[in-house]
Parts: C-alpha cells; structure tokens; sequence
C-alpha cells in the first residue's frame, strides 16, 4: 500500500517505520528542512526519550484520556522502545527519576538512529513539502495536495505534533486536517509551563531557586497534589520541574479555584522549626529579625515573609513575641501563591486538549470518520507529565498507526 507519513517527528518517524516493515510503500513529508526539529530542543538539547518503568506505572503519569493511551503503551512500551533504539545503534543511559537519554547527550542522535532505520526500511523523505489539503472520497483517504500537487495514496498518517513551540514546526496543521475531515477538536491549552501569578510580590525574587520545598495544589479548598522538588521565581511568577507538573493538573481547572501552598521547610515539622528559630534566636539576641532569618531562608523571600507575618524585620529577636514567632512559622510553612493564568501555549513544552480521541480507534489511531485516515502523538487529545512520557506517548501511537497497515503483498 502506498502510505504518506505527514511529519518527521518522534511520532511521523516511528509510523513511517513500522508501516514501512510491513512491506508498505511509505513516504514521510515534512514541511522544515530536516527531521526530528522537536526531537532536538526536548531534555535540553539531550532528549529525555523515555521513561524507563513499567506500562501501568507509566500510565499513572498520563494526564489526559489515560484509558485510550492503555493498549498503545502496553503494545509498545518503554523497554520495547529501548530495546528498539539500542538494536538501531543508539546506546542509552536512564538517570535520576527513571529519565532515558542517549549515552551521547546528543539528541541529534536520537533523529539520526531514528532517520537510519526509516531508511534502511526504504521509507522516502521529502522535506520543505507542506501538505496543504488531504482529500476524501466516499468516507476514504483518497489523496493529499503537497507543495500545489495533488499525489494519491491509499493511507494518511497525521504526525504533525501541536501548537507549542511553533519555531519547530508545530503551528496546529494537524488540527485543520481534522477539522477537514469532520474531526472535531478539544480545546487546546498551555501544559508544562510556567504559571502567571497574582500580583508583584515575586519581582525581587526573581531567579531565585527552591529546591526540596514542598507545593501543594487545592482546588476549591481540597488538595489534590502534593508534590516535593524543585521550583524558580521568575519575572511572571513561577517555573521549574514542579510548576510544569502544576501546569498539567490545573490546565483544565477553573484558575480563580486554584491556590498553591508553598512549604518552604518540609522536613521540619512546625514544632521543630519553631525550636530551630528558638536557638538561632538565642544564638543571635540583639540582631534584627530580618539579619537571623537569612540562615533559615533565601534573602530575597524574607521581605515577603515578614510582611505576610505581619512582623517587624527590624525587631530585635529577643522582643519578638510567640505570637509572632507562630505567625512567621504558619507563613514559612504555608506561603500562599494565586495563578492568575498560565504562560502561553507558545512556551509550553507540549499542547493539552487536541483532536477528540472518541473519534479515534486506540488499537490502530485510525479515525473512526475517515477510513485510511490517522493520527498520532500531540495532536491527539493526549498528554503527560513532565520526565520523557510524552515522547513514549508519540512513539507508541507512531507505532499503532504503522503497524496495523498491513501491505497486501504480505
């Protein structure tokens, strides 16, 4: 059969490949100049591949329509990926949080060995090809219209990836094909991004970084995450590992419902910290309250903490009250943050909402409206958290896709 790949991406490579093994006549049109353009800016420059545990741990991690994901993690999983990549000549090493990345820390290899196979299946490439059009005939994939010519094909995979980080490409083609062909399309939203947060508070504390603090999501008044690690203060708010994680859960929430709880402290218990203030206290009598809390927080947060305390920084420790002395522990332990929205989709790492996956076979990602007719990775309605889910997600529904076209020769 003859069979056209629309992107070259960690989804588009992996379809074009697995069609291509069935004896499958494949040609992948990308729009950019090369493949993989996505591929090289994830981890860094180092690209996080994948998540090296087990297909129902890795569920858990899925954000969004984790049911229809089941069959296509499961049939293509993480280890099945590794060993994929491996026998391709890519080495790999898993690091902290079970993270997957090329032994080189290149994720130019990642698109090389991806590439190599596709080739060595006979897939063809044609790159500066923008696919305009991708027309039906009678309820079937008929043809596409590339670069103003029309070429026929007998199935169409849609790989185009989403709406962020549209420098690489990802400028929503996908979902105008969909909505093309009848799809319709979930209301796309920002994931794995930074948050806008309420006020100016955080301007001095800009570029200040937490690690081992506690966040905690509420929402309408009841925590529904609690996560430990790491966040940065920035110039709109917030970022880092456990803001992007955030970003995913409350992407779809009503944003005036949600407040962050920051506990600056969590291995101490508030009986212990006020014990710790005690001692620095005493250590310290005639010193200023602002001067003996710079060895329990970072400079540029005590203002805030004072203010919402309520305490005097200028007081001397030995005349500050317990009374005080509890309301700066409740602050340091409960530092309130309001998310006013989140940074644009543009910024995000990857695009919540998507093409509709009721519309959408799980066991093949062929669309139940237009026979021949596929898609796979961002552009669905699918996606997870932060750490290379993600990537296992395109990989895996590249893989259904290629894999259930079988050529008819076989």
């Amino acid at each position: 059969m003859k069979v056209a790949v629309i992107g070259a991406g960690a989804s588009g490579l992996m379809a074009a490949y697995a069609a291509a093994v069935n004896g499958n006549d494949v040609t992948v049109y990308e729009k950019n100049e090369k493949s993989g353009k996505k591929i090289y800016i994830t981890g860094k420059g180092r690209c996080n591949v994948t998540n090296a545990v087990l297909p129902q741990e890795f569920l858990l991690n899925v954000v969004s329509n984790t049911k229809f994901l089941t069959g296509a993690i499961y049939n293509f999983s993480p280890e099945d990926l590794m060993a994929f990549l491996e026998n391709q000549g890519l080495k790999l090493k898993v690091e902290r949080g079970n993270r997957v990345f090329p032994l080189s820390d290149k994720a130019s290899d990642v698109t090389k060995y991806l590439e190599k196979a596709c080739i060595n299946e006979g897939v063809k490439f044609n790159f500066n090809s923008k696919v305009t059009k991708i027309n039906i005939l009678n309820g079937t994939v008929s043809d596409i219209i590339v670069n103003n010519t029309k070429i026929y094909f007998d199935k169409v995979i849609i790989c185009t990836g989403g709406k962020s980080y549209p420098l690489t490409g990802s400028t929503g083609d996908g979902y105008n094909f969909a909505r093309q062909c009848g799809h319709s399309i979930n209301e796309l939203t920002p994931a794995l991004c930074g948050l806008n947060l309420n006020g100016d508070y955080f301007q001095p504390m800009q570029g200040l970084s937490l690690k081992n603090i506690n966040l905690s999501v509420l929402y309408n008044g009841k925590v529904i995450k609690s996560l430990f690690g790491e966040m940065l203060f920035t110039h709109f708010g917030i970022s880092g590992p456990l803001v992007l994680t955030v970003s995913s859960l409350i992407n779809r929430f009503n944003l005036n419902n949600v407040k962050l709880i920051l506990d600056l402290k969590p291995a101490l218990s508030s009986e212990q910290l006020d014990e710790r203030l005690l001692r620095d206290f005493a250590a310290s009598p005639n010193k200023s309250l602002a001067a003996v809390l710079k060895g329990l927080l970072p400079s540029s947060l005590i203002a805030e903490v004072l203010k919402r305390s309520s305490v005097d920084g200028e007081k001397r420790v030995n005349s500050v009250s317990k009374s005080e002395r509890a309301a700066l522990l409740t602050t340091v332990k409960n530092f309130v943050m309001l998310v006013s929205s989140l940074r644009p989709l543009e910024e995000a790492i990857v695009t919540g909402g998507g093409i509709n996956v009721k519309e959408i076979n799980p066991k093949t990602m062929e669309s139940r409206l237009v026979k021949g007719l596929y898609f796979c990775g961002e552009v669905l309605d699918v996606d997870a958290l932060t750490g290379g889910f993600n990537l296992q997600i395109a990989f895996s529904t590249g893989f259904a896709a290629g894999n259930s076209i079988i050529s008819e020769g076989i």
